[in-house]
C-alpha cells in the first residue's frame, strides 16, 4: 500500500508545478529510472540500433597473457578482432530489385572480423564496434571459437592452409611463407558458406565442397587462428582452381 501511495505521489509531483511528492524510504524516484543507454559518455534515448547491414559487436577482452604464460604490456597486448553480436540492422537492399538481403548473424553469436574493419565506439561502458555483414570472416556459437562451432557466411570458404616446405640442394627446408609469393595460397576446404544471394533472392551456391584442395590468389585469404591451427577465409571468386 505504501509503495502505491509513493507512486501516485510521484505522478502528482510531475504533473503539478511546485508540488513535491513524498517518497517513501528505499523507493525509486521517477527521475532515477534510466530509460536509455550510455554512448561514448553521454546518455541516449533507447538502445543503440544498427542501420542497413551493420552489426553491433561487443569486442572481446584484449589478451594480456600468451598461452605460454608470458605477460604482455602496452603495445604488445594482442588486440582481439572478435566479439559477441549485440544487435543487427535490417539488412541491405539490392540497388536494382529492391530486395532486402537478410543478415547472416543474430544477437548472441560470436564473430571474427578483419583487423582493420569496423568503427569502434564505447557503449554501456565497454568497447564495441560497428561492422558490416561483409566484414564477418567466421561466426560461431558458444563461448569459444572451435572448428566444430565455426561457420562461414555468404560465399566464403574456410581453408586449412597447407604448410608446404621446399628443400634446397643443401638440405635446408624453406617454409612457404619465406619464399617468393608470401603466405601460402593452397589448402584443404573445411567449411563452405551457403552462397551469395542474387538480385532475385535466389542463393547462388558455390562449386566447392568440403575436402576439396584449392589454389587461391596470393594474399587473397584472411588469416584466422582456430584452436592453434592456421586457416584462411577466402571468397569464392578468389579461388583459382581445385584438385
Amino acid at each position: 500500500m505504501a509503495k502505491l501511495i509513493s507512486i501516485v505521489a510521484a505522478a502528482i509531483a510531475v504533473s503539478t508545478p511546485g508540488c513535491h511528492a513524498f517518497v517513501a524510504p528505499g523507493s525509486v524516484r521517477a527521475t532515477d529510472v534510466r530509460l536509455g543507454a550510455k554512448l561514448e559518455g553521454r546518455e541516449i534515448e533507447g538502445a543503440l540500433t544498427p542501420t542497413n547491414n551493420f552489426v553491433l559487436v561487443k569486442v572481446a577482452d584484449i589478451q594480456d597473457q600468451t598461452e605460454g604464460g608470458i605477460i604482455l604490456t602496452g603495445s604488445a597486448k594482442i588486440k582481439k578482432t572478435e566479439g559477441t553480436v549485440i544487435s543487427v540492422g535490417p539488412g541491405k537492399t539490392h540497388q536494382e530489385s529492391g530486395l532486402l538481403f537478410p543478415m547472416p548473424v543474430v544477437p548472441g553469436e560470436g564473430v571474427v572480423y578483419g583487423k582493420y574493419d569496423g568503427t569502434e565506439v564505447e557503449y554501456e561502458g565497454s568497447k564495441h564496434t560497428l561492422i558490416r555483414d561483409d566484414d564477418i570472416l567466421v561466426k560461431y556459437t558458444g563461448d569459444k571459437l572451435t572448428l566444430d562451432t565455426a561457420e562461414v557466411v555468404s560465399d566464403n570458404v574456410l581453408v586449412k592452409v597447407e604448410e608446404n616446405k621446399d628443400e634446397m640442394a643443401s638440405g635446408l627446408l624453406i617454409a612457404a611463407t619465406t619464399k617468393k609469393g608470401g603466405k601460402p595460397s593452397t589448402g584443404e576446404v573445411v567449411k563452405v558458406g551457403p552462397g551469395r544471394m542474387a538480385s532475385n533472392g535466389a542463393i547462388m551456391t558455390v562449386d566447392i565442397n568440403v575436402g576439396d584442395m584449392v589454389k587461391f590468389r596470393d594474399f587473397a585469404g584472411n588469416e584466422v587462428d582456430i584452436e592453434g591451427g592456421e586457416y584462411a577465409v577466402v571468397k569464392m571468386t578468389d579461388i583459382l582452381a581445385k584438385f
